[in-house]
Parts: structure tokens; C-alpha cells; sequence
């Protein structure tokens, strides 16, 4: 659904991860072995995965200024309680958050994608589409950071045109 440039650093993961379900088919790559294995997952770590994934929405919604239906962008901090990171200084003195272990879970990726993109101040333009049928995952490049859709040429005319029905009383 998405015709934007995917998100810079550790955001794309992230944005990666909540596009695995088409909302308005219900597909979800998850289900396929390529899918799982795009993020290393195993079958037996789907479920966590859809939930961790579902969590990432809800907190993008929020970043848009939406909610999610039932979840809560805050369901996002009791599932990164799971999380093992560790700071890691390099010799220029700079420090970062990493995960813990080798290789890292996805969980653990996530978070420190989150970490990272606090820092930069790039977390809260990781957005969702406000498109009920559609909820795609976007990082938004926006001058004032508002842009309200995935992709302009498809649900945002949607959504002018379902307002502008509505307007002409058809």
C-alpha cells in the first residue's frame, strides 16, 4: 500500500514488522515461513511477535493522534519490560543502547530501534495510516510531520472523496 521511501535506521524494522498484516485482507506474513524467517523468528515465537507487532501500531496510531482499536500505545512498555539491552560505549566515547545477547532478539532489536530513534527524535514520525482499512505502518518526511496517510494517491483520495460525498449529501 505503501509508495513512500521506507523509514531511516532501526525505524524500518519497526515499520516492517507492523506492515507484516494487511489490515483490509488480513494477510499476514507471519504465517509464511519467509515471513518469519525476514524477522528470525520461529513459529513458536509468532504469537509473541503479533503482539509485540500490534503494540508497535497502537503507538504509531498514537504518534498520528489516533487510537488503536483495543490496545493502548502503553501495552508497548509492559511488552519492552522483556527486553535485554546493554550500553555499549565505542572509542570515539559515543554510547548506545544494544541488545544483550547474540544474535538479538527481535524483541530486544525493537527496543533498541526505539531507543535509537528517541534519541535522533525520529520515533514520533513512525506513524499509522488513519485509514481504518488500511493502518500501514509509514515514516512520515513531512516539513511539520502531519501527513495523515500512507500514500496520498490511495487513501488519502479515499478518504477526500469519501468527505467529499458526505459534503454533497451522496
Amino acid at each position: 500500500m505503501n509508495d513512500r521511501a521506507p523509514a531511516p535506521g532501526g525505524l524500518e524494522l519497526i515499520e516492517s514488522l507492523v506492515n507484516t498484516l494487511s489490515v483490509d485482507t488480513g494477510a499476514d506474513a507471519l504465517d509464511t515461513e519467509d515471513g518469519r524467517a525476514a524477522f528470525g523468528l520461529t513459529e513458536t515465537e509468532v504469537p509473541a511477535a503479533r503482539e509485540l507487532r500490534e503494540a508497535l501500531r497502537a503507538a504509531c496510531l498514537a504518534h498520528a493522534g489516533h487510537s488503536s482499536p483495543g490496545r493502548r500505545a502503553a501495552d508497548l512498555d509492559r511488552i519492552l519490560t522483556g527486553a535485554p539491552l546493554r550500553v555499549t560505549v565505542d572509542d570515539a566515547g559515543t554510547a548506545a543502547l544494544r541488545p544483550a545477547a547474540d544474535p538479538a532478539s527481535l524483541l530486544s532489536r525493537v527496543a533498541a530501534a526505539i531507543a535509537e530513534a528517541t534519541a535522533d527524535g525520529t520515533w514520533l514520525r513512525l506513524k499509522a495510516c488513519e485509514a481504518e482499512d488500511c493502518l500501514w505502518a509509514y515514516y512520515d518526511r513531512s516539513p511539520a510531520g502531519r501527513s495523515r496517510w500512507c500514500s496520498m494517491a490511495v487513501c488519502g483520495s479515499r478518504a477526500k472523496m469519501r468527505a467529499y460525498r458526505a459534503r454533497r449529501g451522496g
